[in-house]
This record gives structure tokens, C-alpha cells and sequence, in this order.
């Protein structure tokens, strides 16, 4: 059936997420203080700061954190805590990417779903250093201007069936898992 005056369709451009991503990494990083360590007491991962960027096929998120480290020294006898801010960059590739949007439009963010932190913070073997693993997880979208095709009319639509001439794309790749349940 084709579309007669009663039933018609519409383009809109409208905002929507175009693009969505998520990255959980693991990094190591090797801090040397100031004094050969004996031993761990903590580490800690403070002031994390990011930002988002377009890049390619996927989003750059762009940060840093600082690395604190307790450690003892001079065979456990005195203690020190060592810093070093550490800049990182994240490629998150986008598991959706909606090939229409308008690119001259987009807009990108990132949301640290698990914020950087220290897993395991051990003692280099040669002594001089202390080797630190972190986690860190990101999430991101891109949103865009995009078209969308709707129906207007005043029928009940059920048994109805409609050909558009516009190609609405491939839908078999899309993850469900992206799709936000409250919708």
C-alpha cells in the first residue's frame, strides 16, 4: 500500500545519540621516589580530571590523575609518600555509529564508570621504583543531528502496511545491551 493524503510520513532532524562506547582498560605505570623503597603502605589514585574528544571512528577521552604512593624506605625505618601526575589518553572505540548523522553537529561525552584506582602497587625488582597497576572503565556517546521518519495521520495503523522510497538502514548490527531500558 502505497501513502495517500491520509497517511503521510515526515522527516525531523532532531538531537540524538548517534554513537555509543564503552573501554574498561588496565595501565601500568612506574613511579620512582625520591628514596629506594622497602615496602608498600598504600597508593592511592586522586584528582582525576578527563575530557571528551571526537577522533575518527571513536572518542578520545583526554585526562589525568595523581599517583600517591606511602612507601617505607631505609629498611622500614622512615616513611615518605611519593607523587607523580600521570596524563593518559584513552581511545574508546564506538560498538554503534549512526552512519547519517550530521558530522558538522556532533557532540561527544565520557562518563568514568569505574574511575581510575590502584589494584596492585608493588616494589620493581630491582628496588628503585614501585610498579603500580589501575583500572579504569569509560563510557561515551556522540550526539549529532539525524533524521527520522514518522507517520502522521488520523488512522489506526495496525493492519496497515507502507513502502517509503527511503532506505531506513540496517538495524541486525545494533547491541540491545546500548538500548536504555527506560525509554
Amino acid at each position: 500500500m502505497s501513502l495517500s493524503r491520509k497517511h503521510q510520513s515526515r522527516e525531523i532532524i532532531t538531537k540524538a545519540i548517534c554513537g555509543k562506547g564503552r573501554k574498561f582498560s588496565t595501565v601500568t605505570h612506574t613511579v620512582t621516589p625520591p628514596h629506594n623503597p622497602t615496602s608498600i603502605l598504600g597508593a592511592w589514585i586522586i584528582n582525576h580530571q578527563y575530557e571528551a574528544v571526537a577522533a575518527g571512528d571513536g572518542i578520545e577521552v583526554i585526562g589525568t590523575y595523581d599517583i600517591n604512593i606511602w612507601y617505607s624506605y631505609d629498611k622500614n625505618s622512615q616513611t615518605d609518600v611519593a607523587k607523580e601526575t600521570v596524563p593518559y589518553v584513552e581511545f574508546v572505540s564506538l560498538s554503534y555509529l549512526d552512519p547519517r548523522h550530521r558530522a558538522s553537529t556532533v557532540e561527544v561525552s565520557a562518563d568514568a564508570t569505574q574511575e581510575p584506582s590502584c589494584v596492585e602497587a608493588s616494589v620493581s625488582s630491582g628496588g628503585g621504583s614501585v610498579i603500580i597497576r589501575v583500572e579504569r572503565e569509560f563510557t561515551v556517546e556522540l550526539i549529532a543531528e539525524t533524521k527520522v521518519f514518522v507517520l502522521i495521520g488520523h488512522e489506526d495503523y495496525e493492519d496497515k502496511e507502507f513502502e517509503f522510497s527511503e532506505d531506513t538502514g540496517d538495524y541486525e548490527d545494533l547491541d540491545p545491551d546500548l538500548l536504555d531500558d527506560d525509554l
